[in-house]
C-alpha cells in the first residue's frame, strides 16, 4: 500500500533491510498500568518495502480504525506473534517484568512462523540472542513497532468483552481495566476479582485489600 503520510516511520527498518536483515520483527505489549486482566504484547514481521497507510501508536487510532489496520496487518504480515501474562503472575513478578515476559512469550510465538532476524522494541529489552534495539516512543516512529502496537490492543480489547461476561460488575468493556471513577467506585463495591492486580490496589483499596 502507498502514499504514507510518514514514510520516516521505516527509517529503523530500511536502515536495518540495507544491512541485510530480512525478518524485522517489531514488538509492543498494552495494558501495562490496567488495575485488571493480562498484559498482551505482539511481535510483527512485516515484508520488506511494505507501507501500511494510516498506521501509528495503537493509543492515536480510533476502535474502528484499529479494527480495519488489524485486519490489514494480520493479511500482510510474514509472522505475528502474541503472548498474554497474567495478573496473578504480575503480582509476583512485577509490572515490568511480565511486560518483557509476555513479550518473549509472542517472540517464541512468532518464532513458530518466521525467525526474525533483529528485533525492534518500544522501551523495553527482550529475553533473546537477537540482536535487538529498544526505541523510545517506538510505536510512533517505528512502523514495525506500531503494527505490534495495534495487534496487541485489538487482541487486549477483545479479551476485555470477554472478561466483562465474567465480570460484569465492574464494567470491564467500557474502561478495558484502567483506573477510571467508574472502576474504582465498582472494586469499592464489589471488592477485587480474581483478575484484578492486587499489587496495583495498594492505597487505593486498603480495607478491602486487608482481606487478602
Amino acid at each position: 500500500m502507498q502514499g504514507w503520510r510518514n514514510v520516516a516511520v521505516l527509517d529503523y527498518e530500511r536502515d536495518l533491510w540495507s544491512r541485510g536483515a530480512q525478518s524485522v520483527a517489531g514488538i509492543d505489549e498494552v495494558g501495562r498500568g490496567c488495575l485488571f486482566g493480562d498484559v498482551v504484547a505482539a511481535a510483527v514481521v512485516l515484508p520488506v518495502g511494505l507501507i501500511i497507510e494510516g498506521i501509528d501508536d495503537s493509543k492515536k487510532l480510533s476502535e474502528k480504525k484499529r479494527e480495519e489496520l488489524y485486519g490489514i496487518i494480520r493479511e500482510q504480515a510474514l509472522g505475528i506473534g502474541v503472548g498474554r501474562v497474567d495478573a496473578a503472575t504480575v503480582d509476583l513478578i512485577n509490572i515490568k517484568q511480565a511486560a518483557r515476559l509476555a513479550m518473549k512469550h509472542a517472540l517464541e510465538e512468532l518464532a513458530e512462523t518466521v525467525q526474525p532476524d533483529y528485533l525492534l522494541i518500544d522501551a523495553e529489552k527482550v529475553d533473546s540472542p537477537i540482536g535487538q534495539l529498544a526505541i523510545i516512543h517506538g510505536d510512533a516512529v517505528s512502523q514495525s513497532i506500531a503494527a505490534a502496537s495495534i495487534i496487541a490492543k485489538v487482541t487486549r480489547d477483545r479479551l476485555c468483552l470477554q472478561w466483562n461476561l465474567d465480570y460484569p460488575e465492574y464494567g470491564i468493556a467500557s474502561h478495558k481495566g484502567y483506573a477510571t471513577k467508574v472502576h474504582r467506585e465498582a472494586i469499592m463495591q464489589y471488592g477485587p476479582s480474581g483478575m484484578h492486580r492486587k499489587t496495583f490496589l495498594r492505597g487505593i483499596l486498603t480495607e478491602q485489600l486487608e482481606l487478602f
